[in-house]
C-alpha cells in the first residue's frame, strides 16, 4: 500500500534535505497522529501542495504531531500544457462530482462557470462559501490520490468574463465539449496544436447544455468545439472523460520511458 500523503503549507519544505527532520503538526499532524495513529517506523509522504514531495519515516509520535526523518526529496517537473477544467455550475452536486473526478485524473486548475442554462447558482453573499466547498473537494481528492500539487480553484466566471480572459491570455487552447458537434476531441487538439499551448481548457456545460449564443462567443474567442463519442454525457462525466482522453492523447499515461507527446504525440498538427 502506498504511504499516506499529508499536505503542508507552501514553503514548509523549502531547504529540506535527505537526513533532515520535518515536524508534521497542525490539522494534518492531528489527523496523522491522533486519527490515523501513525507511529515510529511507518513511512509517510509530505507535500508542499505545489511541486515538492518528501518521503520519510516517522521517528517520534507525540500528541497531535509527528517527527519525520527524510529519506527522499523530489521536485516534480512542470508539464505543458497546463490542464484546466471549465466546469459549469450544475444541480444535484454534479459539478462537484466532475471536479472531484477531474482532480483524481490529473486536472491542474478548475474554473467554476456560471453558464446561461446553469440551474444551480452561487447566490449573492454565498460565493465565498461555495468557492470554499469546491476547494475542499479538490484538496481531499488530491490527497486521496497522492497528488503532490493541489489544483487551483479560480473565482466564478460568467461567459463574458471567460471569453474576455481567453482572448487576452496568450498561449491558451480551448476545447468546448458539445453533443451536436462532429469534430472529435483528437481533431480539435490537432487544430489547436494543443501540445504546444501553455494551457489547455476543457469547457463543460450544465444539464441543459451550452446555448448557441455561448457557443458562438466561445468560438469567436478562439475555441474549438468537439464531441466525445456517440453518447450524450452528463455534466458530471463529460469533463473527466475528456480529461482521460487528453491524458492519453498527450502521451502522459503511456508509462515510464515512453516518448514525450511533444516529440511524437498524436495531437500535434501535421
Amino acid at each position: 500500500m502506498t504511504a499516506p500523503l499529508f499536505h503542508l503549507e507552501p514553503g514548509r519544505l523549502d531547504g529540506v534535505e535527505v537526513g533532515g527532520q520535518v515536524v508534521l503538526d497542525g490539522a494534518e499532524g492531528h489527523h496523522a497522529a491522533t486519527v490515523m495513529r501513525l507511529s515510529s517506523g511507518e513511512e509517510i509522504q509530505l507535500s508542499d501542495t505545489r511541486r515538492l514531495r518528501v518521503t520519510g519515516e516517522v521517528i517520534e509520535a507525540a500528541r497531535g504531531e509527528l517527527t519525520v526523518v527524510v529519506s527522499d526529496v523530489r521536485r516534480e517537473p512542470l508539464e505543458r500544457p497546463r490542464l484546466v477544467l471549465v466546469q459549469a455550475l450544475a444541480k444535484d452536486r454534479r459539478d462537484l462530482q466532475a471536479v472531484e473526478s477531474a482532480t483524481e485524473l490529473g486536472i491542474e486548475a478548475v474554473v467554476p462557470w456560471e453558464a446561461e442554462r446553469s440551474v444551480a447558482r452561487w447566490k449573492a453573499g454565498r460565493e465565498a462559501k461555495k468557492h470554499a466547498e469546491w476547494v475542499s473537494i479538490v484538496r481531499t481528492a488530491a490527497k486521496q490520490t497522492r497528488r503532490t500539487a493541489v489544483p487551483e480553484v479560480e473565482q466564478l466566471h460568467t461567459t463574458a468574463q471567460y471569453c474576455r480572459r481567453i482572448v487576452e491570455q496568450a498561449g491558451v487552447a480551448v476545447v468546448v465539449l458539445h453533443e451536436t458537434e462532429e469534430r472529435s476531441l483528437d481533431g480539435a487538439l490537432r487544430e489547436l496544436n494543443a501540445v504546444d499551448a501553455e494551457e489547455l481548457h476543457l469547457v463543460v456545460g450544465p444539464e441543459g447544455g451550452i446555448t448557441p449564443g455561448e457557443i458562438e462567443r466561445l468560438v469567436s474567442s478562439g475555441a474549438r468545439v468537439a464531441r466525445l463519442g456517440r453518447t450524450v454525457l452528463r455534466s458530471s462525466t463529460a469533463g473527466p472523460a475528456a480529461l482521460a482522453g487528453v491524458q492519453v492523447l498527450l502521451g502522459r499515461w503511456s508509462g515510464p520511458g515512453s516518448p514525450e507527446a511533444g516529440a511524437s504525440g498524436p495531437v500535434r498538427r501535421q
